[in-house]
Order: structure tokens, then sequence, then C-alpha cells
């Protein structure tokens, strides 16, 4: 009987390390750029499943808060999307409130838990996808499933499993390079066990003495259709005024 206890033990702490190895290796991998602020312009191409393109233009300025990281995202073109703004921060509580000012309405409407799984603006991009990698590691259980090769780079394999039944996603894996803490690629699970998405991360450039990935590309598999970002500029610590992370920022371009 003590044997089987002893091996009980044994198993359960084996568990726990795993656990809080992999819960450390994705800390790692997504505080391995520290700076105040990032400010970003890219073009955001979007291939329907024919293979047709369309591109937007896009401005993004991150900075930290008392709460946490927060995101405005600015349209610059195509006319049609053109000044449509969106803002993202986290609240605290280890969740994110979101807005979005859309020229055609004429005013500010903040996004619902319950669209949190909808496409962004047309793209492959749920409003949940967005603020993604700012996700809180304690927001979800992570096992460390093993080792494999990606790209000709030695990879951990991580599992994060949402602690929120409510999150879009069951069930995320993530390819995390072992040395350098990179992320290369993340698959997210729907309730089924299937794939829905696919994010992948490349072409690495030393900006300002940071690694940082100049491409991003999000497919949705069900619908063959996929989201990809090209960095244009990236720029870290540039001052950006507190004004712009506001809700009055979203409805008049300006920072007060």
């Amino acid at each position: 009987m003590k044997k089987i206890i002893f091996t009980a033990l044994f198993v359960c702490g084996a568990i726990s390390l795993n656990a809080q190895n992999a819960a450390s290796i994705m800390d790692s991998a997504k505080n391995r750029v520290t700076s105040d602020t990032v400010s970003s312009r890219s073009r955001m191409v979007i291939t329907a499943k024919d293979g047709s393109t369309t591109e937007r233009v896009i401005d993004q300025y991150s900075k930290d808060g008392t709460n946490g990281s927060r995101t405005i995202i600015v349209f610059q073109s195509p006319a049609n999307v053109a000044g449509t703004r969106f803002l993202t921060m986290d609240n605290g509580s280890g969740g994110t409130d979101q807005w979005i000012y859309l020229p055609s309405l004429g005013r500010v409407r903040r996004i619902a838990a319950s669209e949190s799984g909808g496409n962004f603006m047309g793209t492959d991009f749920s409003y949940d996808d967005i603020s993604s990698m700012d996700r809180d590691t304690s927001l979800d259980t992570h096992t460390l499933s093993g080792e494999e090769m990606f790209n000709g780079r030695l990879c951990h394999v991580i599992q994060s499993i949402p602690k929120d039944s409510s999150y879009q996603y069951t069930k995320t894996v993530t390819w995390v390079d072992k040395e350098n803490y990179l992320i290369y690629k993340a698959e997210m699970y729907n309730r089924r066990g299937e794939i829905v998405k696919i994010m992948e991360m490349a072409n690495f450039k030393d900006v300002q003495g940071r690694l940082s990935p100049m491409q991003t590309k999000i497919s949705t598999v069900s619908a063959g259709t996929s989201t990809t970002i090209f960095m244009d500029i990236m720029k870290y610590d540039d001052p950006i005024p507190e004004g712009v992370f506001t809700t009055a920022y979203l409805e008049t371009g300006r920072a007060r």
C-alpha cells in the first residue's frame, strides 16, 4: 500500500513540475521583449479561399499601464476602412476591455464579451486573437507535451487549456524555441478537438536589440482563408501620449 501511495505522490509531483516548467516557458516567451511602448505601421493582406487578396494599412500603438497592456489600432487605408479605430485594454482582472469606432456609425461602440470570438474587421483575426499574445499566462493551465523540430529549430511544444470555459478556444498548442524563446507557431482548437486556426510568426529581425517578427500569419482552417501582417515600420520606446488610449481618441483621432 505504501508503494502505491509513494508512486501516486511521485506522479502528482511530476505533473506539477511539468506544469510549472511549461508556465515558466510561456512566461519567458511572452515577456521576452521588454519595452515601455511599441509603435508600428504594417500591411495587412487578407487572402480569400480563391486566392484573391485585399490589402489594408494600419498603425498600431501599445503601452504598458497600471492594469497591463493597452493597444490602439488605426486603419489608414483603403478608403472604405480608413478612420476606423480599435482600442483594447487589460482590465487588471486577467481580461480585456475593447471598443471600436466605425466612421460609418460616427460613434464608439464597446465590444461585448459575446463578440470576442467574432471576426475583426473582416480578417481571420478574432477580437480575442488581437490580444492573445498579451494573454496572461495565469489564465491557462500549461503542459509540456515534448520537443519538436520546427523550421530547423528545436522547440518546446506546450499545450495550454483555458481555466475559463467561456474562452473561444478549448486548447492552444504553441511551438517555442528552446534557445531564445521565440514563438513560431500556435494551433487553436475548438470543443470538438478540431484545429480552428493556425498562427505563424516568421522573418524575425533585430529591432533596437530585440528579435521581432516581421510577419504574422493567421489561417482559418475550415474556410481556407488567411490574414498576414507584414511589418513595415516598428519602433520601441517612442513616447506615446496617454490620451491616445482613450475612447475620446477613438472618436476624434486626437490626443487631448
